[in-house]
């Protein structure tokens, strides 16, 4: 009897084995996701990037992933834009069914330091249990506004939305 106990377990043990090998490879992989986005100024206060865009070097941004159901906070991770303002993010674990969002949080310009609600905030997938077979995930650009919109802007505006094309 004690035989047939343990041949059990080791059967189980058998076919447990590879399906944790497989969850590892699928979930976690051992390979972080790495995130890339960017923040911009919006010179043109327009809510949206234009050819008179600038990007904004040393911008703090971060990004968080909550919990769906009760919104907990569950992982949160800081970056700063380069030259180009880009910004580049390496996230360890996978995050499954968590809401991801990359977010704001400062800029070195004084003069282009108001958030653009509605473009201050992006949402990113960090789980590979959806289809995404790559670890490069990337976010929306994010942008502040400028105090005062630079001269010409008016124009630029209208010329996006000019009729006769």
């Amino acid at each position: 009897m004690a035989a047939k106990v343990v041949l059990v377990v080791i059967l189980v043990a058998l076919c447990l084995t590879p399906m944790s090998f497989c969850s590892a490879t699928v979930i976690g992989g051992g390979n972080p996701f790495i995130l890339k986005g960017r923040v911009y100024c919006d010179t043109c206060r327009a809510g949206f990037e234009t050819s008179a865009t600038k990007y904004l070097a040393g911008a703090k941004v971060k990004v968080e992933c909550r919990d769906r159901n009760t919104m907990t906070m569950r992982y949160t991770l800081d970056a700063v834009t380069d030259a180009t303002g880009t910004y580049e993010m390496e996230v360890q674990t996978d995050h499954g069914d968590q809401k991801c969002e990359c977010t704001l949080v400062s800029s070195q310009d004084p003069e282009c330091a108001e958030p653009n609600v509605g473009r201050d905030r992006a949402t990113v997938i960090l789980t590979r249990n959806n289809g995404m077979n790559y670890n490069t995930r990337y976010a929306n650009a994010m942008g502040f506004l400028k105090k005062t919109p630079l001269a010409g802007c008016d124009a630029l505006i209208r010329s996006y939305f000019a009729e006769d094309i």
